[in-house]
């Protein structure tokens, strides 16, 4: 089976043989589209190898995210992919040099059910798209999105800082707002100077796929605080606290150059703040007032 998505205006394609898998990917589905031309393909397969493979990055060692350990190879890179760093490795993932043409191929176990599998697709097309979409003015952030007025707003954060908390803030007390995305939307920087921020496939803890786009009206890091008090950031500050928040590898030095690129031009067009505050309704109507001012 081969299926087209577009995300953020791209399109790309996975193809994958009757599989368990499939049934547990429908956060894919509202993103299904019609065949048509690629920026990357990622293709499942009985076995993948590599020559001259050299260690690169291996993922923290937290143990609530997944684990990820990333080689240098002949012809680009291998990737081995586990949901948590003492679980055993579930997929084996070659992406090529230009992130274009990649395969990989699950581990044969038993213990590698249908819900692993998706997995680890899931975590290789966001891989894959980061390194892809790089040089093309996207941006993967860690980020919840909360739409208000017909505008995005990204709230960044550490994990456990209060990014959904304070989106759901927004929810039940600024009229009119919802969610868009509450862990991996991407920003994308056109080229007549537009910034919208997309739903994509990869929203976390929380279901929220959404096939929708909006522009992007401000960007708050949120930090845990006492009492609530913001400050608009200055350039250094906005890129260091977008930096922080954005996917991408940035040892590759293609990628590198691409979101610096792309952060850049983010950071001097759209306002970004930092918020320190409680988890209540008082920091939400101040974050509103003050970013939709």
């Amino acid at each position: 089976m081969k299926r087209f998505y577009r995300i953020a205006e791209f399109t790309i394609s996975l193809e994958m043989p009757e599989s368990a898998a499939w049934d547990h990917l429908s956060n894919m589905n509202p993103f299904q589209t019609d065949p048509g031309e690629t920026i990357f393909s990622l293709e499942v397969c009985d076995h993948v190898s590599a020559a001259d493979i050299k260690p690169l990055y291996f993922s923290e060692k937290d143990s609530d995210m997944a684990m990820i350990r990333l080689y240098t190879c002949a012809g680009g890179y291998m990737v081995e992919l586990a949901p948590l760093p003492f679980r055993p490795i579930v997929a084996d993932l070659f992406i090529s040099d230009d992130f274009k043409d990649n395969r990989m191929a699950f581990r044969k176990d038993p213990k590698v059910s249908g819900d692993l599998q998706a997995f680890a697709v899931n975590n290789a097309l966001m891989l894959i798209y980061s390194f892809r979409t790089s040089t093309l003015g996207a941006l993967e952030f860690h980020s919840s999105i909360t739409v208000n007025d017909g505008k995005g707003y990204l709230f960044l954060g550490k994990s456990g800082t209060g990014k959904s908390t304070h989106s759901s803030l927004w929810l039940k007390h600024i009229p009119g707002s919802y969610l868009l995305n509450d862990d991996n939307p991407v920003v994308r920087v056109f080229d007549d100077g537009s910034i919208r921020v997309f739903g994509t496939p990869w929203s976390g803890k929380t279901p929220c796929y959404k096939q929708e786009s909006v522009p992007v009206g401000a960007i708050v890091r949120i930090s845990q605080s006492p009492e609530n008090r913001i400050h608009r950031n200055s350039l250094p500050e906005a890129y260091a606290s977008v930096m922080a928040s954005t996917s991408g590898f940035k040892a590759i030095k293609p990628i590198a150059d691409g979101m610096h690129a792309s952060i850049a031009t983010l950071v001097s067009t759209i306002p970004c703040y930092t918020l320190d505050c409680r988890p209540d309704k008082e920091a939400a109507e101040l974050c509103h007032k003050t970013v939709s001012a």
